[in-house]
């Protein structure tokens, strides 16, 4: 599993925020966009994002980068949640 501290050290280094999430069984989020770059990753359980002209399953440490503007969505998978990493370019 990524090292959470480590992770917001590297982000903050390169102007990004990061903040934890957690969701429950089933949650969807379903298309959204931001204005600014987002970088996601997970770090427990399964997640589907879908992304335009992609749907990706990234594994927990995966860092995955959402242009700005670009709309996404984020659906959790499995019985147990799951538990993700997000940040804003600031």
């Amino acid at each position: 599993m990524a090292d959470r501290t480590q992770v917001e050290q590297d982000w903050s280094e390169r102007g990004f925020s990061c903040d934890l999430w957690v969701d429950a069984p089933g949650q969807r989020w379903e298309d959204f966009t931001h204005p600014s770059d987002e970088l996601f990753m997970l770090l427990e359980g399964e997640v589907e994002l879908e992304l335009p002209g992609k749907v990706i399953h990234p594994a927990a440490g995966e860092e995955v980068l959402i242009p700005a503007g670009a709309r996404h969505s984020v659906r959790t998978h499995g019985a147990t949640g799951s538990r993700w990493l997000y940040g804003y370019r600031r």
